[in-house]
């Protein structure tokens, strides 16, 4: 049977999804870059590897993300594409009717808006964090707290406190000083979600109207605590994938499946 393997490689973690023929996933491995997206992209072929069916085959192999022509390189991609095409053919795959998609990763975020089932509007975070997962991992760090427990905690909050600074260095300031003052973790943990919610719609998404079907991906909207402010600022539901983190390499995978299926591949295999 023939298999389609889509990668993305981003610069907080690689991402690798194996779709069949039915556009089913088979496999998928997300593994830390760390900064050596060679080695990531190596160890997460090894992973799906171990995962595949006795009769695969693969058809096609398709990258993305920050570091795609380097593993489009390594690996023998068929296809190259930027980060707005893979997780609009994800989205659009899934969800045909929607109208924005917001996706908040490690250190990028992005907002794609779609109409009739293309791209209209996108817009990416520049060189700034602070509407990204880094500007929640380092204060999850220096409180001792894994992102998971960070949102869960985050929704027990039923009075926020405000943080009026967008750079992470002011917000650890202003964090230091509330936990000083006897302020409740959890209240100081969900002004933080609001204040990344804030950064990011003021900056990635300024000047976009946001429309719904809302989509929401990305490392980020496994946050409970994310999502509760995000739905809370947007008076809208959220659609949230099954994989979210993974939409960008199953929107690579879908557009290996659409290559000319005569055409050999140039994937080089799984040991490289």
């Amino acid at each position: 049977m023939n298999y389609y393997l889509g990668i993305d490689v981003g610069s907080v973690s690689t991402k690798l999804a194996l779709l069949d023929t039915e556009s089913r996933q088979a496999a998928q491995a997300c593994l830390p870059t760390h900064g050596q997206p060679e080695a990531a992209v190596k160890a997460g072929l090894l992973t799906i590897q171990q995962q595949l069916p006795q009769d695969a085959a693969i058809a096609s192999v398709a990258v993305t993300g920050s570091a795609r022509e380097l593993a489009g390189s390594l690996v023998g991609a068929d296809i190259v594409k930027n980060e707005v095409t893979s997780h609009a053919a994800a989205t659009l795959h899934y969800f045909p009717h929607a109208r924005s998609i917001i996706e908040i990763g490690g250190q990028d975020s992005k907002i794609i808006l779609l109409k009739d089932g293309l791209v209209l509007d996108f817009g990416m975070n520049t060189v700034c964090a602070a509407g990204t997962g880094s500007f929640l991992d380092h204060q999850a760090q220096r409180l001792g707290l894994t992102m998971e427990n960070l949102g869960e905690l985050a929704c027990l909050s039923n009075t926020p406190d405000h943080f009026s600074g967008r750079c992470t260095v002011f917000a650890e300031s202003e964090m230091i000083h509330k936990q000083q003052s006897g302020a409740k973790l959890e209240d100081i943990l969900y002004g933080l979600c609001q204040t990344l919610v804030h950064n990011y719609l003021n900056s990635v998404a300024a000047g976009k109207e946001i429309l719904t079907p809302v989509v929401f991906q990305g490392g980020l909207a496994l946050n409970h605590g994310i999502v509760r402010a995000l739905q809370q600022e947007l008076l809208c539901q959220l659609i949230i994938p099954q994989t979210p983190q993974l939409m960008g390499a199953i929107g690579a995978a879908l557009l290996a499946a659409k290559r000319a299926p005569d055409a050999p591949s140039r994937f080089k295999g799984f040991c490289i």
